[in-house]
């Protein structure tokens, strides 16, 4: 059996991957071409479907088949993760028995890209007998569901990636487009804030990343507090009752004024003998490190990790009134870290 020389090998493979490189290139233009063609076709039916979900006192039921049924189940969780109560409803299983999803002020957003589907088509006189608004997306403007829709939003594409012009590629990427403007729209205008969707994502790591230092820091109560005049021994049994590791240094008005640790305890026994006559004041580390309530979980973990401490008090500006503290330990647990 006769090798093929190595430089024709080498050849041959260079220029598979050209091909394989030039049909992802292709494929990319061709959806970034949809999406700018969707994009300029934007009109008011856009804002009055925006309008008719931020009225919705139900919930936001997308519904579809097949490949559009898919970009429906990632746009309803889009709605649900920002605010807007949202589920997916399969179309078939609406018609076979779960039509009692609907209910009275939800708001139907059907997907179909031909307009065509019989089982989406079959849901709608139920629909209509709840009035519910049906907001349609479809490629088909002059199609039976856009026909039998409130609103149309045309997603309509020049051409599918799909180089038989078959699986849907460049129609879906649209149409998941379009329901992520349609969520963000949405969010915009209710005022949708970081806080909002820490609460909504409390077990996952987005969530954890947007927390605030007054969603997990100890309330004031909590806090172990001595006065400057105190002495270091009710400096030291304040920071053992606390378990913190710390003890926080407030004058009359419940200010910080500064903190003692085990450390400070340690370097201050080094440096004197008769540690009896000592008081919090003598002891202290003055005008401590703190943050605000509203400060973001993580920026206070950046914080500890910068000066290598386990702690932060949280005071109130400009006052530096005590709210609470704030341990590495909440964070981990919080997953912020």
């Amino acid at each position: 059996m006769v090798k093929e020389p190595k430089a024709n090998v080498a050849e041959r493979e260079a220029s598979a991957k050209d091909t394989v490189l030039g049909t992802a290139r292709r494929v990319l233009t061709i959806e970034i071409d949809a999406l700018r063609a969707v994009a300029d076709r934007l009109d008011d039916a856009f804002e009055r479907a925006v309008e008719t979900i931020l009225a919705c006192r139900g919930r936001v039921v997308v519904t579809g088949m097949g490949k559009s049924g898919l970009v429906c189940r990632k746009i309803a969780s889009t709605f649900a993760s920002t605010g807007t109560s949202s589920f997916f409803l399969h179309a078939a299983e609406g018609v076979h028995g779960d039509l009692g999803m609907f209910a009275r002020g939800d708001v139907c957003l059907a997907v179909s890209n031909s307009g065509k589907t019989q089982e989406l088509l079959n849901l709608l006189p139920a629909v209509r007998r709840l009035a519910i608004p049906v907001i349609a997306v479809t490629g088909h403007a002059s199609s039976p569901l856009a026909r039998e829709a409130d609103i149309v939003l045309d997603v309509a594409v020049p051409q599918e990636a799909c180089p038989l012009g078959l699986a849907p590629t460049a129609s879906t990427t649209v149409t998941m487009a379009i329901g992520d403007a349609l969520a963000v729209a949405v969010i915009e205008r209710r005022g949708f804030t970081e806080r909002d969707f820490a609460m909504l994502h409390p077990g996952g790591t987005l969530g954890a990343k947007l927390l605030r230092v007054g969603d997990l820091m100890k309330a004031h109560a909590s806090v172990p507090t001595v006065t400057a005049d105190a002495s270091l021994r009710a400096a030291l049994e304040a920071i053992s009752q606390g378990g913190l590791g710390v003890v926080a240094v407030v004058d009359a008005s419940k200010a910080l004024c500064g903190v003692i640790t085990d450390g400070d305890v340690r370097r201050s026994a080094l440096r004197h003998r008769d540690l009896e006559s000592l008081t919090a004041g003598d002891v202290m580390t003055r005008d401590p490190k703190t943050i605000g309530a509203g400060a973001l979980a993580a920026e206070a973990l950046a914080t500890m990790e910068a000066r290598a401490i386990t702690s932060l008090f949280i005071v109130e500006a400009p006052t530096r009134s005590l709210l609470g503290i704030v341990h590495l330990h909440d964070l981990l647990k919080a997953g912020v870290a």
